[in-house]
């Protein structure tokens, strides 16, 4: 195991001390418990948002903290869900009295520690209403899942809802915007490498070089199917097709595209990949109206993708092109 680290003990508390030394001017960062929030909370009288989930995916979810995003974020350990504690002391601090909206993604152990956190929460009188993302088309009840697992619709999520919230929507209508999101978004992944959990210090599956998984999980779950490697071509056709079919996505449609680096792929390969699915969509009368391509939903240092469809309206569009301003996404702003 080769990383740039000191100990997998002190790996985590270490970035976000990191994290903190670079952003004094976005976020604060709170330990024992540990959870990022947005250098101004609380904003009074605006909805909070709430994130969190394992380290090891960065830059969600700590980078995506700050103006026209996430009020805080909650970091477990490498690929373990944060703990209610974390969730509730995040949620105290960034409540500015119109009410917090938790962003889950549809993990069992996420889900369980934001619903014991919201229900302590609550009685403390904050209001606190929930979305649980579960865009992921390919396998259902895997090893971390009872359904399907959310994946890269939550960065698109936190970013739309967060725009909500920041021009002042009420907590049931920035849940709304945030649930009509995850309705009409759709991802799936694919894993050239394995990656290698610090704590355990060997790859988490082992694929051979001539192989490829499609359909894997950001912790590394496997997938639909193993198979010998293919074209890039190849590759997003098969993904897309999954995708557009499962909504479905129809001819004359606008998406935002998606295409999500796992933490080890070259940017030139994912503009390949874009470049094959606009290709796919236009050929299917399916326009792209916004696009994000970067790494911004990892797997520590996996090879590999995935790609995100969001079904656009004028609305969402506005909401996406609002000004942001995180260590991880920004613009306008």
């Amino acid at each position: 195991m080769k990383k740039l680290i000191n100990s997998s003990e002190t790996l985590v508390t270490e970035e976000l001390q990191g994290i903190a030394a670079a952003h004094p001017d976005l976020v604060k960062v709170h330990f024992d418990p540990n959870f990022i929030v947005r250098a101004d909370a609380p904003v009074n009288g605006k909805v909070a948002l709430v994130s969190g989930g394992g380290s090891g995916h960065e830059p969600m979810h700590g980078g995506f903290v700050g103006k026209g995003m996430l009020d805080a974020a909650c970091p477990g350990a490498v690929f373990t869900s944060p703990t209610p504690d974390q969730v509730l002391e995040a949620t105290k601090t960034v409540n500015g009295g119109a009410g917090v909206l938790h962003i889950i993604k549809n993990y069992t152990g996420d889900v369980m520690n934001f619903e014991m956190a919201a229900d302590l929460a609550r009685g403390q009188g904050i209001q606190v209403a929930a979305v649980v993302t579960n865009d992921d088309v390919a396998v259902k009840d895997s090893l971390y899942t009872a359904g399907r697992r959310g994946v890269g619709v939550t960065v698109l999520l936190e970013k739309i809802a967060g725009a909500a919230a920041e021009r002042g929507d009420s907590l049931s209508q920035v849940t709304a915007i945030a649930n009509k999101v995850n309705e009409n978004g759709r991802s799936m992944g694919m894993a050239l490498t394995s990656c290698t959990v610090p704590h355990a210090g060997r790859p988490t599956f082992e694929i051979g070089d001539d192989e490829m998984e499609i359909g894997i999980g950001i912790h590394g779950e496997p997938g639909r199917e193993r198979m010998k490697m293919k074209s890039a071509h190849e590759i997003v056709e098969m993904m897309a097709t999954a995708i557009v079919d499962d909504l479905p996505y129809s001819s004359g449609e606008e998406v935002l595209a998606f295409v999500n680096g796992m933490g080890g792929t070259p940017l030139i390969e994912l503009y390949v990949v874009y470049n094959e699915l606009n290709t796919f969509l236009t050929a299917r009368g399916i326009t792209i109206a916004r696009n994000l391509i970067g790494s911004y939903i990892t797997s520590l240092e996996m090879a590999g993708c995935s790609i995100t469809l969001l079904k656009l309206d004028d609305e969402l569009k506005q909401l996406w092109d609002a000004p942001v301003k995180t260590p991880g996404l920004r613009w306008g702003a």
